[in-house]
């Protein structure tokens, strides 16, 4: 592994992290990150427009979470890019994080808002289901989680391995005794 690659997987990781925990452990909105998040989230509702006002509202948040997961997915398959998956994978944990406040909120409607209607809460009045916002918030949220460990997983497991076989520890499997293999009996 060059110290290049590691260098990137280094602060990779560590700025992941650091965004995990602002968004996991905080709850708070990761600064630059949220900001970008809520231009994507506004942009999803007027490219989904045309496909009427519930995939409209409900594109918001989901343009949010699918542009992180998407470039994602392209580093994964096209570029196989490690490093920029995982970074990107947590960046969709800390989107999926930030629709979970968004969510949660939809009975309450206390959060400051662009435009003039709280996306979830007309989803879910409309489905007659505002009760179920707890619940979905919470599985959006678990589900952020599972997402940035999983992206952090991408970036420190080849580096622990790296690690790993740098120390003569690597997954080989020692056998003591003698090493002769002896011929198989040839059948009667």
């Amino acid at each position: 592994m060059d110290r290049l690659y590691l260098r990137k997987s280094l602060i990779a990781a560590g700025t992941g992290s650091l965004m995990l925990y602002v968004a996991f452990r905080l709850g708070e909105r990761v600064i630059l990150l949220g900001m970008f998040d809520l231009g994507i989230h506004e942009l999803g509702h007027l490219l989904f427009r045309p496909f009427g006002e519930v995939v409209s509202f409900v594109m918001g948040s989901g343009l949010q979470v699918l542009v992180p997961l998407g470039l994602a997915a392209y580093f994964w398959f096209w570029q196989h890019n490690r490093v920029a998956s995982g970074w990107l994978m947590m960046w969709g944990a800390t989107s999926m994080q930030d629709a979970s406040v968004y969510i949660a909120d939809a009975p309450y409607r206390a959060l400051p808002l662009i435009g003039g209607t709280h996306d979830w809460w007309w989803l879910l009045r409309r489905w007659d289901r505002l009760d179920l916002a707890a619940e979905i918030s919470h599985t959006v949220w678990v589900l952020g989680l599972v997402l940035g460990l999983v992206g952090l997983g991408l970036i420190l497991v080849p580096l622990a391995k790296e690690a790993w076989d740098r120390l003569g520890r690597g997954p080989a499997i020692s056998v003591s005794g003698p090493s002769t293999v002896r011929k198989a009996r040839e059948p009667r």
